[in-house]
This record gives C-alpha cells, sequence and structure tokens, in this order.
C-alpha cells in the first residue's frame, strides 16, 4: 500500500531522446517508464526555454492531467 501511494503523480522513465532544434521539440523513446503503458513509445516534448544553465520543456499532453506540464532542469553549480 505504500508503495502505490508514494507513486501518486510521479512517473519515472528511461530511454534515448533526439532534438529537433527547428521545431524546438524533444523526441523521448521510451524503453522503460513506471507506467507500462509507455514501454516502447514516444513522447514529444516542446522546448520552452534553453539557456547555458537551465533547459525547459512543456508536455501538452500530459497522462490525466488535462492541461500543459512544463519541466526544468537546472545546471548544479
Amino acid at each position: 500500500m505504500d508503495v502505490a501511494f508514494s507513486n501518486l503523480g510521479s512517473i519515472a522513465y528511461f530511454g534515448t531522446y533526439t532534438v529537433d532544434e527547428p521545431s524546438k521539440t524533444l523526441l523521448f523513446k521510451i524503453e522503460s517508464s513506471t507506467y507500462p503503458n509507455q514501454l516502447g513509445t514516444e513522447a514529444k516534448r516542446v522546448i520552452s526555454s534553453l539557456t547555458a544553465d537551465e533547459l525547459k520543456y512543456t508536455n501538452t499532453t500530459p497522462l490525466g492531467a488535462g492541461s500543459s506540464i512544463t519541466t526544468a532542469f537546472k545546471r548544479a553549480k
């Protein structure tokens, strides 16, 4: 029960990705995921901001959320 509850609202996946600079998109090729229905799928994300210290991308079709979700990665200093 505790494991199921801790996974609510979170997702993890890994695989490879490609960057399409002209369209400002990332394409993730998901090899494994905490959501089994994502195995072997592709996920497109729109790059909303990119600087030397930060990457932000938006998922315009999130699972069950109904609106877009933006993820940010910042360089560790």
